[in-house]
């Protein structure tokens, strides 16, 4: 006679309400084997919840934070990657990197995280000065349809009408996104002798930098929109700068996105 096999066992362990963890222990198998094993186990038998974990506003019709998503979806566009599930992962995760030089903008970005998933909860994942913050959730491409393979500046980056609403409503919150992710504010001086005395001058201003065209696109576009004036300025690795500089315009900067922290 055949002995049960170790998927086997564990099945049967897991029906007669052992934890997944001493069913992992007992059988020498990692805790997330025993756990996709009881799922399929749970699906086998249509035992699963009916309702999935994570919200969404297209499966569900769920309730969305337009502000956190617009703010979320300019970190996506700028530094943000999503991973599909592969036989490693059975989730989708969304990953943006944050440097440790700006811990509030670490904060923020889990913020909006749990603002637009409030059923899912992100996590940090400690890098060489920096933190990735990941959120695992199967229905982040129905939040982020630009995803695709291959680069961002390799395919076309549109965005769809119900999002480009979204931008339309809040569209400080989309480039505050943008400018946390590939931007920065930062401050040039200079110095002129007045009456004898040499005095210093500082000018602020913004930059940002990406390499897709498209993603320019939507910045300068939603900066039209807000009446901040820029200038653009294509750099040697095949990159676009956008400056802003001029003082009404970095004064409106400022009040609404401000310097990293």
């Amino acid at each position: 006679m055949t002995s049960p096999s170790v998927r086997e066992q564990a099945v049967h362990l897991l029906r007669r309400g052992v934890r997944n963890a001493d069913v992992a222990r007992r059988l020498r198998v990692s805790p997330g084997t025993v756990s996709w094993w009881k799922h399929q186990d749970l699906a086998k038998r249509h035992q699963l919840p009916g309702r999935k974990r994570s919200a969404c506003m297209h499966c569900y019709g769920d309730d969305l934070d337009r502000g956190a998503y617009s703010y979320l979806l300019g970190l996506y566009l700028g530094d943000g990657h999503i991973l599909l599930p592969n036989e490693y992962r059975r989730t989708q995760s969304l990953q943006i990197t944050c440097d440790d030089h700006w811990p509030g903008i670490t904060d923020s970005v889990e913020n909006a995280m749990r603002l637009v998933f409030p059923r899912n909860k992100p996590c940090r994942v400690r890098r060489t000065g920096c933190h990735d913050v990941k959120l695992y959730s199967n229905h982040l491409t129905c939040h982020f349809p630009q995803h695709g393979p291959g680069k961002k500046h390799e395919r076309t980056i549109a965005l769809e009408p119900w999002q480009q609403e979204i931008v339309d409503a809040h569209p400080w919150e989309f480039l505050r996104g943008l400018i946390h992710s590939d931007g920065c504010r930062i401050t040039n001086w200079t110095t002129r002798t007045v009456g004898g005395v040499k005095k210093r001058y500082e000018y602020p201003r913004y930059f940002f930098t990406n390499t897709s065209t498209d993603i320019i696109g939507l910045f300068t576009a939603t900066l039209d929109a807000v009446g901040v004036q820029w200038k653009a300025a294509a750099r040697p690795t095949g990159a676009t700068n956008i400056s802003v500089a001029r003082k009404d315009s970095v004064a409106l900067m400022d009040a609404h996105i401000g310097p990293k922290y």
